[in-house]
């Protein structure tokens, strides 16, 4: 218990260091995270049980060469696709913003420096910190969160890629 108010109070006066905009950055962080965690859930869970779904769908019609069929085959591996890309453009919508956040915070980081200076009308390194601590840390944040989603979702595009293409292939097979 002492261990977990030691890690809630750390976090705090983390949070406080980077001002207002860290929160954001980490609220928008974790909503992330929490796509790409469902996201992974679904390729390595659900999705092999929709996908023989889909397989015996295909394999149980009788006939397969027709246009028509040629059409359902094609509607039946979109809707694959659309399946494996869920979320994905939201994942990506948050990357994008993180380090754009963190551009903010260090806008308005700075912009405390400057108010430091007008006020005491000096230069003083100890009264400037905690503006340029305000300034550096959710700069530092928006990339990190950047980069892991970044290479999460990454992974992800390229595995729906991948898996939409193994199912077309094993579906023209069956042809």
């Amino acid at each position: 218990m002492v261990l977990l108010i030691e890690a809630i109070n750390t976090l705090r006066e983390f949070l406080d260091t980077g001002g207002q905009v860290l929160l954001v950055i980490g609220l928008i962080i974790f909503a992330m995270w929490l796509l790409i965690l469902e996201r992974f859930m679904f390729l390595f869970g659900r999705y092999r049980t929709y996908k023989r779904s889909v397989l015996a769908l295909w394999e149980n019609r009788a006939e397969r060469n027709s246009w028509n069929a040629e059409q359902i085959r094609q509607a039946q591996i979109s809707r694959v696709g659309i399946q494996l890309n869920a979320n994905l453009s939201y994942i990506n919508v948050m990357v994008a913003l993180c380090p754009l956040l963190g551009l903010l915070g260090t806008v308005t980081g700075m912009i405390e420096v400057f108010d430091v200076m007008a006020i005491t009308g000096s230069g003083s390194a100890r009264s400037m910190a905690s503006g340029v601590s305000k300034a550096t840390i959710p700069t530092m944040a928006g990339m990190v969160g950047a980069l892991s989603g970044v290479f999460a979702s990454t992974y992800l595009q390229r595995k729906a890629k991948r898996e939409v293409e193994l199912l077309e292939d094993k579906m023209l097979l069956d042809h």
